[in-house]
């Protein structure tokens, strides 16, 4: 599943209007070099927890996973080493896209996550 998400969190996660990420079994992620930082995130108080994971030397987002994803990391597209390759297969988050952000690409659209 490539996922491109438009929640306000991953908006502030990359600076950016969304995010897109490729979420494969967490076991399967290799980083190589420094440790990866990682910082918590809740979509509210009662929210389940989010990490975050980045490079602690030059502050890139890199992936993500949650409680409610059991086995599963969300990788940054853009970290890979050829991001041309990713193809979306859905867009989640809606209901928080950008007003400006057309997305006409067919597939299919979420106002929450895959399965609310």
């Amino acid at each position: 599943m490539v996922a491109v998400c438009h929640c306000r969190t991953c908006q502030r996660n990359t600076g950016s209007a969304f995010s897109t990420n490729v979420a494969m079994p967490r076991d399967a992620l290799v980083t190589e070099g420094q440790a990866l930082a990682t910082y918590e995130t809740r979509t509210d108080a009662s929210g389940p927890p989010f990490f975050r994971s980045f490079c602690a030397r030059c502050g890139s987002p890199v992936c993500a996973r949650g409680e409610a994803y059991t086995g599963i990391v969300f990788v940054k597209a853009g970290t890979l080493d050829d991001p041309a390759e990713v193809v979306p297969t859905l867009h989640i988050w809606c209901a928080e896209q950008l007003p400006w952000i057309r997305c006409d690409d067919g597939t299919p659209h979420f106002p929450a996550g895959p399965s609310a």
